[in-house]
């Protein structure tokens, strides 16, 4: 899949099961550290196995209507873990892309907007987390793997009796 001379993003991507993680944010915001508590969820049977795609620099392209990514070239097998620096580990040379993790966004709630968690990436439409600055991912893609939208299994929201707003009011 690599194409010489490609453009990457800042990114990392973590196979869980049989799609990746991408995870974005920005610099300092913990991307690194979510993939290797991903790889570690995965070991612990929490959630599917996951390995590393990459980690810092991601390329991503469309292919029959799904999003790859795979490693850059210089990082392959490569993870940064802070207080331990740059370490090996296994990886996958490539994955498709089967949800979105942003760090730190800006849009992040309590209740999110349902155009909030669907995000559009060279074409191909994803389901996104987006993560509030200071809060651990793990949680939210663990549950985002486990569960489904109250919305798709119960129309009446939470229950016949209890709507969607229930919780602020």
């Amino acid at each position: 899949m690599t194409a010489p001379g490609a453009p990457t993003v800042h990114a990392s991507a973590v196979m869980v099961g049989d799609r990746a993680v991408l995870i974005r944010g920005p610099s300092g915001s913990g991307k690194s550290r979510l993939a290797f508590d991903l790889i570690l969820a995965g070991r612990g049977g929490q959630i599917p196995a996951a390995i590393l795609v990459g980690d810092d620099r991601i390329h991503l392209a469309a292919r029959a209507g799904r999003l790859w990514a795979w490693p850059a070239a210089g990082l392959r097998g490569l993870i940064e873990i802070r207080g331990l620096g740059i370490r090996r580990c296994g990886f996958v040379s490539e994955a498709p892309v089967g949800w979105v993790v942003d760090l730190a966004a800006a849009d992040a709630a309590r209740l999110p907007a349902p155009e909030s968690l669907k995000i559009t990436l060279s074409g191909c439409e994803l389901p996104r987390i987006p993560v509030p600055a200071g809060f651990s991912g793990l949680p939210l893609v663990a549950a985002a793997l486990m569960t489904q939208p109250a919305e798709e299994d119960c129309p009446g929201g939470i229950d016949p009796h209890i709507g969607r707003t229930v919780a602020t009011d």
